[in-house]
C-alpha cells in the first residue's frame, strides 16, 4: 500500500520531553516519529488494529505481521512507549554510571588506589543516554515496522464503532484490535506542586544539569533507583515516602538492606512524612512534610515525583466501542485479555497490574494466539518476575511467604545468604539473600526473593523451573559452574534436601549402611 500525504501535520510532541534538541534527540525523533512521515491511506478492513506503539503494541504488530495478518499501528507519541524513551533504556543507561562511579570511589578496598578526586561529567553522562537510546532506537522505528509489512498511523486514535477508529479523519475498520496505549506518570495532589514544578520520570531524562539538591517524592522501584543514581552521581538527595518503609511492594528484609545501601550512598530518607504543601524561594523549591506531630522542610533545587502511574485510557472515546473502563484502573478485561467488546483486547500497562515491559510482551503474545487463532491462553497463567535495580537488586517472582498464608497456603522457607557464595564474598558483593518459599511438605516453588548485585540476572532460573512445574530439589541435581553468585539457588535447593533428613529418615539411613557393612 502506497503512503499518502497527511491532510492534518503530525500531533505534537512535547518540547520537554526531547530536550536537548541535539543529533541523538534528533535520531530518536526521526525514527519514531518521524516529523515529515506521511500516514497511509485505509483500503478495506484490518485483520487486526494495534492502538499504541509501546511494548505490547510493538510486539503485539511485529507477530501479526509475520503470521500475514494484515496489521495498522497507530501512536500519537513516539514509537517504543515508555521503556525506550522515558523508562527501562534511559534509567539503566544512568544506572551503569552511577555504578562505575561508585566502583571507582569504592576501588580502595581492591587495592586500586585512585589519585584525585574523581569527578562525574553529568552532562557526558546525559549525552551517553541519549547517545545509546537513539541507538537503541531503531529496533522500534516506524520505517522498520512499514519494512515489515505494517501500516504505521501517527497521530491520535478515537474509536467510532464497534469496528472502527479514526485517526486524522481517516476511517480505519477491523476485525481485531488490541489497545496498548500504557500508562503515563501522576502526581499527588499538593498544594503548590504545580506552581513550583517538578520532573517526572518522562522529564528527568532531559536534564543537562545535575541537581545540587534532589528531592523525590515516592519510594517505589522509580524513586529508590532514581534516589540512589543521582547521589551517586553527585546530588544530595531527599526520599520521601508517605509509608513506613520504601519498597512497599517488597519482602521488609529485602526493603531494609536496599535502605541501608541507599543511606550508604549518601541518600536522605524520610518515611512517614505527609507532604502538605510546596512553596518557592526563589529558584528554590521548598517542601513541607508533616511528620507525626511536627512540621519538617526539605528545601531543594528539583523535585521529582515518582508515587505512580494512570492508564492512557481518556480521547480513546471507548464507550463508542463498548469498552468498559475505569480512569484508575484502566481497561477491564477477562483473563484472556479480551474487553467488554469481544473483538477487542488489552495489553501492557493500560489493563494489568503488573507495569514492567516484559510483562507486556508477555501479554501481547496471549493477545496474538486469542485474537487470531482462537486460543484460550490465560494471563492468569503466566509467572511474572519483577527486578528493582538498585545496588544491591532486588528481584521477586510468584508469591510471598505472607501473600502465600493469605492464601491459607502452608509454607516453608529456605533463606540462604548471599555471604555463604565463595563468588559472591571474592566480588565484594556478599550483601544480600535468597529466599524461596515452598509449599509445606513439598519442594513446589511458590514464590522467590533474590536480594544480590546481580538479581535480575539470577531470577529467571527460579522463573523458568516454576514456569515448567518443576520443584527446587532439580537445581540441586543441576550443575552450576564453580565460582558463580547463582550458586546461591543451588545451595537453597541443598537446603531443602537437608530439611528432608528428619530423624527418622537419617536413622533408616544409617541402619541400611551399617547392614552393607
Amino acid at each position: 500500500m502506497s503512503p499518502a500525504v497527511s491532510e492534518q501535520p503530525n500531533v505534537a510532541l512535547d518540547a520537554n520531553h526531547l530536550l536537548p534538541l541535539d543529533e541523538h534527540n534528533v535520531l530518536l525523533q526521526a525514527r519514531t516519529h518521524p516529523p515529515n512521515w506521511q500516514n497511509p491511506t485505509p483500503s478495506g478492513r484490518y485483520n487486526f488494529v494495534v492502538v499504541g506503539a509501546g511494548t505490547a503494541g510493538l510486539v503485539a504488530a511485529a507477530g501479526a505481521a509475520g503470521l500475514g495478518a494484515k496489521v495498522a499501528l497507530i501512536e500519537r507519541g513516539l514509537l517504543g512507549g515508555d521503556c525506550l524513551n522515558y523508562g527501562c533504556v534511559p534509567s539503566k543507561a544512568l544506572i551503569r554510571c552511577a555504578r562505575a562511579a561508585a566502583d571507582v570511589r569504592d576501588a580502595q578496598q581492591f587495592g586500586v588506589s585512585i589519585v584525585g578526586k574523581p569527578e562525574v561529567d553529568f552532562a557526558a553522562v546525559m549525552e551517553r543516554m541519549r547517545k545509546l537510546r537513539a541507538k537503541l532506537s531503531t529496533h522500534d522505528s516506524a520505517e522498520r515496522f512499514r519494512d515489515l509489512g505494517v501500516d504505521v498511523y501517527l497521530g491520535d486514535a478515537m474509536f467510532t464503532g464497534k469496528n472502527s477508529i479514526s485517526v486524522r479523519q481517516q476511517r480505519i475498520e477491523f476485525s481485531k484490535s488490541v489497545i496498548a496505549t500504557g500508562a503515563r506518570a501522576v502526581a499527588p495532589t499538593i498544594d503548590g506542586l504545580d506552581k513550583a514544578g517538578f520532573l517526572t520520570n518522562e522529564t528527568v531524562f532531559s536534564l543537562t544539569e545535575l541537581p545540587p539538591r534532589l528531592g523525590i517524592i515516592g519510594a517505589g522501584p522509580i524513586g529508590c533507583e532514581l534516589a540512589q543514581t543521582f547521589a551517586r552521581l553527585g546530588s544530595k538527595v531527599t526520599l520521601i515516602e508517605a509509608g513506613p518503609g520504601i519498597m512497599p511492594r517488597e519482602d521488609r528484609d529485602a526493603a531494609e538492606i536496599v535502605h541501608a545501601a541507599l543511606q550508604r550512598d549518601g541518600v536522605v530518607i524520610l518515611c512517614g512524612g505527609k507532604a502538605a504543601y510546596v512553596k518557592t524561594n526563589g529558584a528554590e523549591k521548598v517542601l513541607v512534610l508533616e511528620c507525626d506531630t511536627h512540621i519538617r522542610e526539605v528545601r531543594v533545587d528539583e523535585l521529582l515525583v515518582g508515587v505512580g502511574r494512570a492508564p492512557n485510557v481518556d480521547l480513546l472515546n471507548l464507550s463508542a466501542a463498548e469498552v468498559e473502563y475505569d480512569r484508575h484502573t484502566g481497561v477491564r478485561v477477562n483473563d484472556r485479555l479480551q474487553t467488554t467488546n469481544p473483538d477487542i483486547y488489552a495489553a501492557g500497562d493500560v489493563a494489568s497490574q503488573y507495569k514492567f515491559t516484559h510483562a507486556a510482551d508477555a501479554m501481547a503474545r496471549i493477545v496474538l494466539r486469542n485474537a487470531l487463532f482462537f486460543g484460550r491462553d490465560k494471563v492468569s497463567a503466566l509467572t511474572i518476575p519483577w527486578c528493582t535495580y538498585t545496588d544491591p537488586e532486588v528481584a521477586h517472582v510468584g508469591l510471598s511467604q505472607q501473600d502465600a498464608e493469605k492464601k491459607g497456603i502452608a509454607t516453608q522457607v529456605i533463606d540462604i545468604p548471599m555471604s555463604a557464595v565463595d563468588r559472591a564474598v571474592l566480588d565484594g558483593e556478599d550483601e544480600g539473600f535468597v529466599r524461596v518459599v515452598l509449599k509445606r511438605g513439598t519442594d513446589n516453588i511458590l514464590g522467590a526473593t533474590l536480594v544480590a548485585r546481580h538479581a535480575g540476572e539470577m531470577i529467571s532460573e527460579i522463573t523458568a523451573i516454576m514456569t515448567a512445574g518443576i520443584g527446587l530439589s532439580s537445581l540441586a541435581k543441576t550443575i552450576h559452574p564453580y565460582p558463580t553468585q547463582a550458586d546461591v539457588l543451588k545451595k537453597a535447593a541443598d537446603a531443602y534436601n537437608r530439611q528432608r533428613l528428619t530423624p527418622r529418615v537419617k536413622s533408616m539411613f544409617e541402619t541400611l549402611l551399617a547392614w552393607r557393612r
